[in-house]
């Protein structure tokens, strides 16, 4: 069973969340303590989780995602969540893949990519009083964007490049390869240096394989690259100038001071690929849309 994991980090708190998905449709949600590398696992999702069209809110109290099992009565929805729990505290029926996700404004502004008549939420539940939600402009059309595309830059990635794409193949390991791929870019945070992250999308669908392949490196300001990652799922900077990834199912940090990379291995953090689906009961604090942080079950470190 190959693991996969995706993780978004918050724009205003050493705080993320990772998506490990394995087997197919079945994700767990933890939470990431950046400040000491310590992780919270929550619940399981037997659904299919769009990572792309998901966002956390500032503070990193709260995720909304987009997920669909295709089987009714919701085949697909986007959901607000208190992490490392997928338990709903909002809800809104989609019932396909067009669109769907959202971006927070604020910690209680929610934008979604739904249409008009997508953007009731689900019988019986109620937003609580300052919480505002309203539809993105030309909302509900499109697959990963315009969520991945508009949230990327407002998290400092830079569109460096647009990929063009050869023609679908049904014989191909990958579907569709990118005969100039698609790169954005990231300058290193909080740190007067010329690196920058950059993360270059190589083709979509590759049977047993990612969805999306993906290679990323560090280069700096003459295009030189400093750190290979190759093929790996996600990587970002942390908010003091670390650099953050994920590879086979582990998650690495690779300290970076002054604006030097160290000439020593990464540091493996935690290793998710040998966890197994267990079917866990949200908190109470899972189930409130403000109040005391949820906790999770802490994971030990390798």
């Amino acid at each position: 069973m190959t693991t996969r994991l995706f993780a978004l980090i918050a724009r205003d708190a050493p705080v993320a969340v990772v998506f490990r998905r394995g087997p197919t449709r079945h994700v767990l949600l933890v939470r990431w303590d950046l400040a000491t590398d310590s992780f919270e696992a929550g619940q399981w999702l037997k659904a299919r989780v769009y990572e792309r069209r998901c966002d956390l809110s500032p503070s990193g109290d709260r995720l909304v995602y987009f997920a669909a099992s295709y089987r009714a009565p919701l085949r697909s929805w986007t959901a607000v969540s208190r992490p490392p729990y997928f338990t709903a505290i909002a809800l809104w029926p989609k019932g396909n893949a067009w669109g769907g996700g959202g971006l927070f404004e604020t910690e209680n502004r929610l934008f979604l990519n739904h249409p008009a008549d997508a953007m009731n939420l689900h019988d019986g539940m109620r937003l609580p009083r300052g919480v505002k939600v309203a539809a993105l402009a030309n909302a509900g059309r499109g697959e990963d964007g315009p969520i991945f595309d508009e949230r990327m830059m407002r998290d400092g990635w830079t569109l460096d490049q647009e990929a063009q794409w050869t023609d679908h193949s049904s014989t191909d390991r990958i579907a569709w390869r990118a005969e100039i791929p698609e790169t954005w870019s990231r300058r290193q945070p909080r740190q007067k240096c010329r690196f920058r992250l950059r993360a270059s999308t190589l083709g979509v669908h590759e049977r047993q394989g990612p969805w999306y392949v993906q290679h990323y490196d560090v280069i700096d300001a003459s295009g030189r690259v400093h750190v290979d990652l190759g093929r790996i799922d996600w990587a970002d900077w942390d908010h003091n100038g670390d650099l953050v990834f994920a590879r086979e199912g582990s998650l690495y940090r690779h300290v970076c001071r002054r604006g030097v990379f160290p000439a020593g291995k990464p540091r493996k953090l935690i290793d998710l690929s040998g966890l197994t689906l267990t079917e866990r009961k949200p908190v109470s604090n899972a189930l409130q849309w403000r109040g005391q942080r949820p906790a999770g079950l802490v994971l030990g470190e390798t």
